[in-house]
């Protein structure tokens, strides 16, 4: 005999289950798109940490890139053109500035022959010191009018038509007074040309009636051969290779004295080491393009 067992399930038992069944389906269905999210959000991330990994590294190589530029120095050798010896000021390497006293027995020929070689040249113009002490030819002083001044820096600069601008030698006094200094660097305005301010006084107004008349104008930051030794002169091109690296940019002045060039001819080829740059003086200045153009062709 076969006996066949029948389950009867009570209708509210069987909609139970069926919710439960659509109830299985409805969670695969979310923990599908829970899981879509949450791998969408993943590669998110994941973009992200490689995008901050490439902007941490370009960075890093920008502030590297920085960090390597090389700090840049200018070296002016004035009181040029009273002794013949200083010709071997010429055999410094690197583009060293030469600035040059106006109608002396050798500034002239001096002047030409740095010129020809690609150096800048200056005109170190004699300007009237307080010590009263005798300045030489095409010196400025306080009893000049704006004419006398106007024709004074003439003369010099058709000497030297290639000079690039002006430093002053000594000027302690005449650089403190308002109207010479203006006369001064309206004629500067007129022909184009920049100014160094020596510093021979701390109380020189020449950077601040340069820059208010427009006129190109940086002030020397070191003196390196104020004392004629070794040891002096050591000390001070350290003390310049110490301000270019906290200060990016560096202005000395030495004299073309035995001493000096001698230390010089040892000391300078230890910048590139230091990760300095020793550059004619105009490329610390910020001068127009038509006069960047005067400079390079010596004209």
């Amino acid at each position: 005999m076969t006996y066949v067992l029948t389950v009867s399930i009570h209708p509210e038992l069987a909609e139970i289950s069926s919710r439960k069944a659509t109830s299985l389906k409805l969670n695969d269905k979310l923990w599908g798109r829970i899981l879509l999210i949450n791998k969408y959000k993943m590669i998110s991330a994941v973009s992200t940490f490689f995008l901050f990994i490439i902007l941490s590294f370009t960075t890093l190589l920008s502030t590297a890139s920085a960090q390597a530029k090389p700090a840049r120095i200018a070296i002016v050798i004035d009181d040029i053109g009273y002794r013949e010896t200083d010709k071997h000021a010429l055999l410094l390497p690197g583009a060293i500035t030469y600035s040059i006293l106006p109608h002396t027995p050798y500034g002239k020929a001096l002047a030409m022959e740095a010129n020809a070689s690609h150096r800048e040249v200056l005109l170190h113009i004699p300007m009237e010191a307080e010590n009263g002490k005798k300045l030489g030819p095409g010196a400025l002083t306080s009893a000049m009018n704006k004419a006398e001044i106007y024709a004074s820096l003439g003369e010099s600069l058709a000497e030297v038509p290639f000079a690039i601008g002006i430093n002053n030698h000594m000027g302690s006094h005449l650089t403190q007074l308002v109207k010479p200094m203006s006369w001064t660097m309206g004629f500067l305005k007129q022909h184009h040309l920049l100014f160094l301010d020596s510093k021979t006084s701390p109380y020189s107004k020449a950077s601040i009636i340069a820059q208010k008349l427009g006129v190109p104008v940086k002030g020397r930051h070191i003196f390196l051969d104020n004392q004629l030794t070794e040891s002096y002169i050591n000390k001070q091109f350290q003390a310049l290779i110490e301000y270019a690296q906290t200060q990016n940019v560096a202005i000395a002045i030495a004299h073309p004295h035995p001493e000096t060039i001698q230390a010089l001819q040892h000391l300078i080829p230890t910048l590139q080491q230091q990760n300095i740059e020793l550059v004619p003086l105009s490329a610390l200045y910020s001068i127009p393009t038509n006069n960047q153009t005067r400079i390079a062709s010596g004209k």
